[in-house]
């Protein structure tokens, strides 16, 4: 169900939707009502993906503005999939980097940009 809400995230380098590349799957989802808890793990397309922590970050300012508040977003790569997992996983799930990220204008633009509706 939550993969309605990020099926359509493009991906920064390619004119496709991470649906389309694979990087997210249904599967790769876990909701917990209860807990107000989401986690999704991502498959970067590449392990040396130098786009994987502005796709992380466009997955969890998607669900921001797609969640109630109450709900913890928690963004992963997938266990063996990028070769920089650990650093990725941490930069993702630390407030203070995901807000200094939000601030810089360029990287908005290509937030943005990734979640702009596709009309094609």
């Amino acid at each position: 169900m939550l993969l309605q809400h990020i099926r359509d995230v493009k991906d920064p380098e390619h004119p496709y939707s991470l649906e389309e590349l694979k990087v997210i799957t249904e599967d790769a989802i876990e909701v917990d009502d209860k807990r107000s808890y989401v986690r999704v793990t991502f498959t970067p397309t590449v392990e040396h993906c130098s786009m994987a922590t502005v796709i992380g970050l466009c997955l969890r300012v998607k669900l921001m503005r797609s969640l109630p508040p109450r709900f913890k977003v928690d963004i992963r790569v997938a266990p063996g999939s990028h070769a920089s997992e650990a650093a990725v996983n941490k930069q993702l799930n630390d407030k203070e980097r995901v807000a200094a990220a939000l601030e810089n204008p360029n990287l908005v633009d290509m937030v943005d940009e990734c979640l702009a509706p596709s009309y094609g």
